[in-house]
């Protein structure tokens, strides 16, 4: 039975970007202690290309994306769509943001592989029965800044590497490369969702999802606001399962979506602010897909919730639109 490493599978996607950095518009170094570091959108321009590439990494190589088109509200945004037949491992167990650095001064959210080989959070990998032993990590770090040494040192004994073997890629949220994998989060979000609500999460057996990639803002909080914004109000996500009992599911599936959120309706810059930026403050309902789609192998029941909200999308790019007379 294939046993897939996330690391092994994430280094390969790697090295190809270190091999081409100037078409994908990164750049790359090593630091004193010999760790890749890769940036994403810092001092680099970065992009769609490479943003494509780290959902992938952050997919732990177990999923594809591609780039097109969506129409909402009459606007066409550039989109994201994700896929993957490992759907815990790939999400949860690698592309999810569940490990927060905080070392010192500095402060990011960390995701991708490495994960899987530093067990954050140990929970989560409990629940689906996973753990890598790659001798190389793959960590992406949303933030503005590069790691310090003493961080990377940390990170690097904490997955049990050698920082030479250790990859850290860069990537702001106020940047294209940063919406573009903050949206090709999509499936993740309804897998965490799911899982939450009492899902065995080793039960999903495919899945796939689609959202919008909205226009960079120079505010951080802003640009985030619209990063989640993309998922919460504009995505489309599609589970199969393999469960026994279709009304349990059913109900599961009616509460999967963001619109039962008491918070919903409104930007999430608006719904951060008046939390104090404080997520722990934010009801974490509205963490979840626009709109989601479950069908049970088992019995061939397929089961749907939510829908698109262009408008509050719209509200959130702050669109201005110009008529041709």
């Amino acid at each position: 039975m294939f046993i897939p490493s996330v690391n092994r599978e994430a280094v390969k996607i790697v090295k190809e970007i270190c091999k081409n950095p100037g078409k994908y518009n990164v750049l790359v170094k090593r630091d004193s202690l010999g760790a890749h570091i890769i940036d994403a959108g810092i001092n680099a321009r970065g992009g769609f290309l490479v943003g494509v590439l780290i959902t992938k990494i952050c997919l732990g190589g177990l999923g594809d994306t591609y780039l097109s088109l969506m129409s909402l509200g009459g606007i066409t945004f550039p989109s994201i769509s994700v896929y993957t037949d490992y759907p815990s491992i790939s999400t949860l167990g690698s592309q999810m943001a569940g490990w927060r650095i905080r070392f010192g001064e500095y402060t990011a959210m960390g995701s991708g592989p490495a994960r899987a080989l530093a067990l954050k959070p140990k929970s989560i990998y409990e629940k689906i029965g996973y753990r890598d032993n790659a001798r190389e990590a793959v960590l992406v770090l949303e933030a503005e800044r590069e790691p310090p040494e003493e961080t990377i040192k940390i990170i690097a004994e904490s997955c049990r590497v050698s920082p030479e073997n250790l990859y850290i890629i860069v990537v702001p949220t106020a940047s294209i490369a940063g919406l573009t994998q903050i949206s090709g989060r999509v499936v993740e979000v309804g897998m965490y969702r799911l899982t939450e609500l009492g899902l065995d999460p080793k039960t999903v057996l495919h899945a796939s999802g689609q959202a919008p990639i909205l226009p960079v803002h120079p505010d951080t909080v802003e640009s985030m606001g619209r990063g989640n914004d993309a998922i919460l109000y504009g995505s489309l996500t599609h589970y199969v399962v393999d469960y026994g009992d279709d009304e349990y599911l059913r109900g599961i599936v009616e509460r999967s979506v963001s619109l039962i959120s008491k918070d919903y309706g409104r930007p999430f810059s608006e719904i951060f602010r008046e939390s104090g930026q404080d997520f722990y403050k934010i009801d974490p309902q509205i963490f979840a897909p626009a709109a989601i789609t479950v069908t049970n192998k088992k019995t061939g029941k397929t089961f749907t919730a939510g829908k698109i909200n262009a408008e509050v999308l719209l509200k959130s790019i702050s669109l201005s639109q110009i008529t041709n007379i």
